[in-house]
């Protein structure tokens, strides 16, 4: 597995570097809005070469059951997508299939942990797989396609 800290991803202005708390050494991103809204969501490299995504369950995650939303899990598990591939990645990408399974809920000041693999890494095409946990339940798992794209140039 590749060292995250060296990929293109890593270096993005955009990425951040919690300095303090539980998320302290994790990483952010400021570069999707609806993400940055609808979290904060952290990610780090583990000394395996795995990555490990994270949330803390607040208020505005739940639905009107007090539960966290089925929205809120999708959108953290289209953002362990795009964690899970950084090291193979290296450049922008679309996600163009995902697929979730619910399996159980969570409520407010758990910790969702998400984690994953890439089954496979083609040209263009990046396949994973993962699965959503608070404590020792499977809330939810996931798999999705991830499509690397290249810039176009600006019209002139």
């Amino acid at each position: 597995m590749h060292d995250t800290t060296k990929t293109a991803a890593s270096n993005r202005p955009d990425q951040h570097v919690g300095a303090e708390g539980e998320f302290a050494g994790w990483r952010t991103s400021s570069h999707d809005s609806f993400e940055t809204h609808a979290g904060p969501f952290w990610h780090r490299q583990e000394p395996d070469g795995s990555i490990r995504c994270a949330f803390r369950v607040r208020k505005k995650h739940l639905n009107g059951s007090r539960d966290v939303h089925g929205g809120c899990l999708m959108t953290f598990a289209d953002y362990c997508l795009f964690a899970i591939v950084s090291p193979v990645l290296q450049g922008p990408g679309v996600t163009v299939n995902f697929a979730g399974e619910f399996i159980d809920a969570s409520r407010e000041g758990d910790l969702i942990v998400g984690t994953g693999e890439i089954t496979r890494a083609g040209g263009s095409l990046i396949f994973v797989r993962g699965q959503l946990t608070a404590g020792e339940r499977t809330l939810c798992t996931f798999s999705g396609t991830i499509k690397r794209v290249k810039r176009r140039a600006a019209p002139q």
